[in-house]
């Protein structure tokens, strides 16, 4: 049976990993994990995380199954996170998933349920494992314009343009903020021209939300969201609580449908729990517990936010910084676009071969794409990533 499978594809950031492991240089830079990293290369435990860990310790005295969609508690906690009240948390159908990627994957799920012959429209660029995931099921995609690589900023003609194509029953899936991997967000009336073409072709939003506080603030980021999510009739939104918790491998995520009417609302619910069922029968529970905990005790969550506030207002120090010392040394202030945009990542919008010669000239590992991790840099490597970039002809 073994000898009939067909070779996978290799993962171009674990293999960008690995080669990063192997290099001996000693002033090597990872740019291509996407994980959050202090100054000394740590992803760190979050201090409101280690505190409700240590009462989860000392206080939780089972370790049973929680229900299929997971503890209400833990999507009544994200609900309000997400979308404020925007809409009538009955109207708000939802479950726990193992992190944002299992979030996008019972929404394909649901969508394929309800339409098998959907078709999905994706930004172009997006993140890979929206693609594999969908080719995976057989979901037809249909790529829109997003990235304007002379500007760094959207294409927002273009994708306006392509999203001219939708027909009901589409699906729309678009970043709710800190676009990976482009960096590039759209402005609020710009998603409220983009709710319009929704609504009047009768196509669903779908919302990867997985940066919420790592852009302007936890609600300035989730603002499109909840346009979108009070405007439309039908919303799906994935949500990851791996960035902004730092808790990547609790793997704690959740997916909601909201929906303006009660019928759709609890048809959705009964769907996703029989997911959730089918799938992975219960989702984790540990993160989604930590989450909740420190959402809704006030003293957890306000040392939260002020850590989440540090982290996001330092990836934002560095921005500038790259693009200040990019423009010092080029007299040139064509890498502006990088201190505009947000989240953990920037695409640079440079060839494959411009970034293969960052990595063999100079130790600088980032996608093939020109995708890069701001976080993985410092006030070190920052003038020596800047020098590096107009050395290979950026």
């Amino acid at each position: 049976m073994f000898n009939a499978l067909s070779q996978q594809p290799v993962d171009k950031i674990m293999q960008l990993m690995h080669m990063f492991r192997e290099d001996p240089r000693e002033d090597k830079i990872d740019l291509g994990v996407g994980v959050y990293k202090n100054a000394e290369g740590v992803t760190p435990v979050m201090r409101a995380v280690k505190a409700a860990e240590k009462t989860l310790w000392e206080e939780q005295d089972t370790k049973a199954y929680v229900g299929l969609a997971g503890d209400p508690a833990f999507a009544d906690a994200m609900a309000s996170l997400v979308l404020g009240d925007a809409v009538p948390r009955d109207r708000v159908a939802a479950v726990a998933t193992p992190g944002g990627t299992g979030a996008v994957r019972q929404a394909f799920e649901l969508m394929l349920m309800a339409n098998p012959g959907v078709r999905v429209f994706v930004s172009d660029p997006t993140w890979p494992n929206h693609i594999g995931i969908l080719n995976y099921l057989g979901i037809e995609i249909v790529t829109y314009r997003y990235f304007d690589g002379e500007t760094g900023a959207v294409d927002f003609a273009g994708m306006m343009e392509d999203l001219g194509q939708l027909r009901a029953g589409d699906v729309v899936l678009l970043h709710g903020c800190c676009h990976n991997p482009t960096g590039a967000n759209l402005t609020l009336p710009e998603w409220r021209q983009v709710v319009e073409r929704l609504n009047a072709t009768g196509a669903v939003p779908m919302i990867d939300i997985a940066y919420q506080g790592f852009g302007d603030g936890l609600d300035a980021d989730a603002a499109p969201t909840r346009l979108v999510a009070e405007s439309c009739p039908e919303t799906l939104i994935a949500a990851s609580c791996s960035k902004n918790f730092g808790v990547y491998r609790e793997r704690t995520g959740i997916l909601m449908a909201v929906a303006h009417e009660p019928a759709p609302k609890a048809l959705a619910q009964e769907n996703l729990t029989s997911l959730n069922r089918m799938n992975y029968s219960f989702p984790p529970d540990h993160g989604a517990r930590v989450v909740t905990m420190i959402l809704t005790d006030d003293a957890l969550r306000a040392d939260w936010m002020a850590e989440l506030e540090d982290t996001r207002l330092g990836m934002l120090r560095l921005r500038e910084a790259l693009a200040g010392e990019l423009q010092k040394l080029s007299g040139s202030d064509r890498f502006g676009f990088l201190a505009q945009h947000r989240g953990m990542f920037s695409l640079l919008g440079t060839t494959p071969d411009l970034v293969e010669r960052l990595r063999a000239e100079h130790g600088i590992y980032m996608i093939g794409d020109s995708r890069m991790n701001i976080a993985g840099l410092n006030d070190r490597t920052v003038p020596i990533l800047a020098r590096a970039i107009l050395d290979v002809g950026i």
